[in-house]
C-alpha cells in the first residue's frame, strides 16, 4: 500500500481506516468506502463515474493503466494502476472525487 495515497485519503474530513478483508485496506468516510488501497502498491480503487459509461471515459484516456474494477466496476469504479501514465496531480484529483461522490450520497446526518 502506498503510504503518501493512504496519508491523502485519511486527511480528508471524516476518513478513516478500515481492513474488512484481511489485508485489504480502505479509506471510509461514515461507513462507506471512497478507496481500495488493498495490500500492495500497484493500484488503488476508487469511484470514477456516477454510471459505467462515466467511468469509461478515464479508461478510454488511460486504457494501460485503467480498468473496471472487478464485481463493482458496474458501479463506476475503476482500478487504477500506480505508477503509470496518469500524473501524481491528477491521481490526487481522482481520490478527491471518489471521495466527494461517496459523501454526495451519504445521509446529510451522517457527512463529515
Amino acid at each position: 500500500m502506498d503510504d503518501d495515497l493512504l496519508a491523502y485519503c485519511l486527511a480528508k474530513p471524516g476518513a478513516w481506516q478500515d481492513e474488512p478483508w484481511e489485508g485489504d485496506v480502505v479509506a471510509k468516510v461514515a461507513d462507506k468506502i471512497f478507496a481500495f488501497l488493498g495490500d500492495t502498491t500497484t493500484s488503488i480503487g476508487l469511484k470514477c463515474g456516477r454510471t459505467r459509461e462515466e467511468a469509461d471515459e478515464l479508461v478510454h484516456a488511460y486504457p494501460t493503466d485503467v480498468t473496471p474494477s472487478s464485481y463493482i466496476g458496474r458501479y463506476g469504479w475503476n482500478t487504477i494502476t500506480l505508477g503509470g501514465k496518469i500524473p501524481e496531480d491528477e491521481l490526487l484529483e481522482l481520490i478527491d472525487h471518489s471521495y466527494e461522490a461517496v459523501v454526495s450520497k451519504l445521509p446529510r446526518s451522517k457527512r463529515p
